[in-house]
C-alpha cells in the first residue's frame, strides 16, 4: 500500500548481491541469490519497502510474487531489505548494487524508491526497473510503475463493514498519510456510506511523509485502535503495513463482537496471525503478486511492460477475502457493489 509522495501508486522490488546489502545496510534473505530450476542468466533483484518479507501484508505479497517467477520462471533471484530510518541515498545505494550485480529486472517495492528510481534508471537505460504504487508523470522510459485500484476494493470492505457494525461506528487506520493511502480511506468511507449514510467513521494516521514508520510499528497500530474501540468503533479496517497487525490484535482481544479488516495479504491466512482469524472479518486483497509475477514474466518473454499498468477490480487486482465464511452472508450486496463499479455506475472516489 504505498505511493509516491507526489504520484501515483506503484511497487518497485529489487534485490541485492551478498557484498551490496552489506554495503548498504540491508540484510539479504538468503545467504547468496537463490535461483529456480533450470536458471540461467535471468536475474531478478527486489528491494522492499519498510517491513520487508514477513510484515503480513504489503511486501509478502510481493516476495509471493518473487517467488512465483522463481519457481516458474527459472530466475534467479536476490532480495534487499530496507532499514528503518534509511536515507534517500541508501535506497539508491541498494538499487545501484542490484545493477552491478548484473539484476535485470529490477524490483522496487514502494512509493518512498520513486526518486532513488528516476535517478538510478536515468544512469542505466538498459536496465528494467517497476516501481509498485508510484507512477511519476516524468519518469525514464524503462521504469514501469505497477498500481492498483485500491480505493475499489476499499469500497467494497466499506460496504462490508457498515453492514456488520452493531454500533454504527467504524474505524480507519492509515500508516502514512500519503496520496496513496488516502485512496484507501476514500473508498472505505464511500463504501460504508454507500450503505449507511449517517454511519460514524474514524480516520487516525500514523506517520506523516516523509516519515514512513507508520508502516512498521505494531505498537502504534494497537494504541490507535484501542482508541477508536474506546470510542465505540466495533470495525476496524487498517492500511498500515505490519503497523496493522497490532490493531488487529487489539480488536481480537477487546470485549464484545468487534471485527478487523486486514489489507494486501488475505491477513487471516498469515501464520503470525493465525489465533487472531476469528476476528478478521475479510481483507482488502491487492495483489501484488500477481502484478510482480507479470510484470517479470513479461521481461523474460523480451516484451518488457512499460508505462503505467493498472490493475484494478475488474482485472481481479483488488479483492476482498472470504476465509472464515464472515461474508458470505453479504455476497449478493456486495456482488451488486462489484458489478456497479466494474461498470462504471459507481465511480469511486481516490481523495477523502
Amino acid at each position: 500500500m504505498r505511493r509516491s509522495l507526489k504520484l501515483a501508486a506503484v511497487v518497485l522490488s529489487g534485490s541485492l548481491g551478498i557484498a551490496s546489502l552489506a554495503a548498504c545496510g540491508a540484510k539479504s534473505t538468503d545467504d547468496k541469490s537463490s535461483a529456480g530450476a533450470g536458471a540461467s542468466g535471468f536475474k531478478v533483484g527486489m528491494a522492499y519497502d519498510i517491513g520487508g518479507r514477513g510484515d503480513q501484508s504489503f511486501n509478502d505479497s510481493a516476495a509471493r510474487g518473487l517467488d512465483k517467477a522463481k519457481n516458474e520462471l527459472g530466475a534467479t533471484v536476490n532480495e534487499a531489505e530496507a532499514k528503518s530510518g534509511e536515507s534517500e541515498s541508501d535506497r539508491e545505494q541498494r538499487l545501484k548494487s542490484l545493477v552491478t550485480s548484473g539484476f535485470n529486472p529490477i524490483i522496487a517495492v514502494g512509493f518512498a524508491y520513486q526518486d532513488a528510481v528516476d535517478k538510478v534508471a536515468a544512469e542505466n537505460p538498459n536496465v528494467n526497473f517497476a516501481i509498485i504504487d508510484s507512477a511519476a508523470a516524468d519518469q525514464p522510459k524503462n521504469v514501469t510503475s505497477l498500481t492498483f485500484s485500491e480505493e475499489q476494493g476499499s469500497y467494497l470492505a466499506g460496504v462490508a463493514a457498515a453492514s456488520k457494525s452493531k454500533t454504527n461506528h467504524i474505524g480507519f487506520i492509515g500508516g502514512v498519510q500519503s496520496e496513496l493511502i488516502k485512496k484507501f480511506e476514500a473508498g472505505y468511507t464511500a463504501g460504508a456510506k454507500s450503505v449507511n449514510s449517517g454511519i460514524t467513521i474514524d480516520v487516525t494516521y500514523l506517520s506523516t511523509p516523509p516519515d514512513t514508520s507508520g508502516f512498521a510499528d505494531p505498537g502504534k497500530g494497537k494504541q490507535a485502535a484501542q482508541g477508536q474501540l474506546d470510542k465505540g468503533a466495533d470495525v476496524i479496517y487498517s492500511a498500515a503495513g505490519s503497523s496493522g497487525t497490532g490493531a488487529i490484535e487489539a480488536v481480537s482481544t477487546a470485549a464484545g463482537d468487534k471485527w478487523a479488516i486486514g489489507v494486501d495479504s488475505d491477513q487471516a491466512k498469515q501464520p503470525a496471525l493465525e489465533k487472531y482469524k476469528t476476528h478478521i472479518l475479510t481483507s482488502m486483497v491487492k495483489n501484488v503478486d500477481t502484478a510482480v509475477f507479470t510484470y517479470i514474466k513479461s521481461a523474460k518473454d523480451g516484451n518488457v511492460l512499460t508505462g503505467v499498468k493498472n490493475f484494478d477490480l475488474k482485472e481481479g487486482g483488488v479483492s476482498l477475502s472470504v476465509t472464515g465464511g464472515y461474508i458470505d452472508d453479504l455476497k449478493a450486496k456486495l456482488d451488486a457493489a462489484t458489478q456497479q463499479i466494474t461498470s462504471g455506475q459507481t465511480t469511486v472516489p481516490t481523495a477523502p
